[in-house]
């Protein structure tokens, strides 16, 4: 959840995690907690907010902790603390039979945070980064899927998502509305969608896709329908007016990020898909993100 004081400029999120729900396994912290924090950061990212202090709070199993594991969980936050910019200024720990782990951030910004309700008719709908890697990690860790000497690759990405920092300096002088992408393209488009009272339509063909993902679907490996609207990419799905195009591919060269123009937002109130122009339909079961481990 997304909490701003307009008056003192702050912007606060604040979200918990569960293991078995949220993440896989708590013995291993730089398995779990660089994707909890990320995730949290992300939050702000996406309303174009530069994070600057967060709180946290594990309740823990009592066999969990160790000297070992509290070392891990110091190396982990210190370095994701070097590389975001951000102070920990607060937190606690407690016994309780279910590993939680709570994460409050604040940010500070002399701009009103991007929301999801401000897409218009005929903006353009972007995606920065690409989709799906961090799904196919979690289906190689689950075991589903072997894809050999890419496994590693995949697993990066879910364990560590690539959120967009740089770019998110840049979204209050391009986006009308934006969100972080955590639950699937469909799902969290629909948050927009109906907050901004539209609808839209993407292109499928668009989509943006790592060259390893690429290379895998063309040698029927994967299948682009069942993991380009799955979750954890924790990528910034934006809308923005047709004039910032030039703008937009600037900021992508600056910041070195990928950013793509995937569809675009329309006056009936649906998500339509087009595959080469043709409206395609899809099982619901594959639009969204369940988090079941």
């Amino acid at each position: 959840d997304i909490f701003f004081n307009y008056k003192n400029k702050i912007v606060l999120s604040l979200d918990t995690y569960v293991e078995g729900v949220d993440f896989i396994n708590s013995k291993k912290p730089k398995l779990f907690l660089k994707k909890v924090l990320r995730s949290a950061l992300s939050d702000l990212y996406a309303k174009g907010v530069k994070p600057k202090n967060y709180f946290l709070s594990f309740s823990v199993k009592k066999n969990i902790i160790s000297k070992t594991w509290l070392s891990s969980v110091k190396n982990v936050l210190f370095k994701e603390q070097k590389k975001y910019d951000i102070s920990l200024s607060g937190g606690d720990i407690s016994s309780s039979s279910q590993f939680i782990i709570t994460v409050i951030v604040l940010g500070y910004s002399n701009f009103k945070p991007i929301l999801r309700d401000g897409a218009k008719k005929n903006d353009d709908i972007y995606l920065t980064g690409n989709l799906g890697n961090s799904f196919i990690g979690l289906c190689v860790i689950k075991k589903k899927i072997n894809l050999g000497k890419y496994n590693n690759f995949f697993k990066n990405h879910y364990y560590e998502p690539k959120i967009q920092h740089k770019f998110s300096n840049h979204l209050n002088q391009i986006a009308s509305s934006s969100i972080d992408l955590s639950d699937g393209l469909h799902q969290d488009l629909s948050h927009i969608c109906r907050n901004s009272k539209f609808g839209a339509t993407i292109n499928i063909n668009s989509l943006p896709l790592s060259n390893i993902v690429k290379s895998l679907l063309k040698q029927k490996r994967l299948n682009l329908f069942k993991i380009f609207s799955r979750g954890d990419d924790y990528q910034i799905l934006f809308t923005s007016h047709k004039k910032n195009r030039s703008k937009i591919a600037r900021l992508s060269k600056l910041t070195g990020t990928k950013v793509t123009r995937i569809g675009f937002i329309k006056k009936k109130r649906k998500i339509d898909f087009l595959n080469n122009g043709i409206k395609i339909k899809f099982n619901p079961k594959n639009l969204g993100y369940i988090h079941k481990f």
